[in-house]
């Protein structure tokens, strides 16, 4: 089990009910954050002072309360930590559901569990924690399981979101090509959407733009 767990969390009762919950499973020192530039610097003051973390608990989203922060996001969090600390366990607890997100956090951040963050979500965090600690296995909620099935488990880009967004405001690849160019975002020719928009069509079985809209709401993607 593991020893020393960091929570970052921005809303206290939620965060008192996961301290709760890892001094029920025998945690024996928990420390709380409510910023995520705090977060790092924690981990990063443990690690230097050889008492590292072995576990870090983190929401996705943090209510920006007007204090600068370089890290605004559970995500940005994520990313920077699971480049530098490789022997940080990392548990992300949240109410985002979208498999789009679940997926990246997964195959590309490489989080040790996600938790859905519902009524269920004390004792799902509880199972993701012996999960973890006690095996090499990923952990995820029962009702995210699909997210990281095999249809869906294709990485979905922001540049995919972007597109099928778009698409569902009735705009053609002209129109996107355009949008695209004006925020400086590559590729943008009209034949590199039509390439990337086969794909998704392709991917998902989709008869035609409409239809490829449809499903990407179906699996939570806009």
């Amino acid at each position: 089990m593991f020893k020393k767990v960091l929570v970052a969390e921005d809303f206290d009762v939620i965060n008192n009910g996961i301290k709760m919950a890892l001094k029920e499973i025998g945690v024996q020192e928990i420390d709380s954050i409510s910023y995520c530039d705090e977060a790092y610097a924690k981990i990063k003051s443990a690690s230097l002072n050889n008492e590292p973390y072995d576990l870090i608990i983190s929401d996705l989203s943090f209510e920006n309360d007007g204090t600068p922060q370089e890290l605004k996001s559970g995500e940005e969090l994520i990313e920077k930590i699971s480049n530098e600390f490789l022997d940080l366990k990392i548990i992300v607890f949240s109410i985002e559901d979208k498999p789009y997100i679940i997926q990246h956090l997964y195959k590309n951040l490489k989080i040790d569990g996600y938790v859905w963050k519902n009524r269920n979500g004390l004792k799902e965090l509880k199972k993701a924690i012996h999960t973890i600690s006690t095996s090499k296995q990923f952990y995820i909620s029962p009702g995210l399981n699909s997210a990281i099935q095999s249809k869906q488990a294709v990485e979905i880009t922001a540049f995919d979101v972007f597109l099928i967004e778009e698409l569902s405001k009735g705009l053609l690849q002209e129109d996107i090509s355009k949008k695209l160019k004006e925020k400086e975002i590559s590729p943008s020719s009209t034949s590199a959407i039509e390439k990337r928009l086969r794909f998704l069509k392709e991917h998902f079985n989709a008869n035609n733009p409409t239809h490829l809209v449809a499903i990407a709401k179906d699996f939570g993607l806009i």
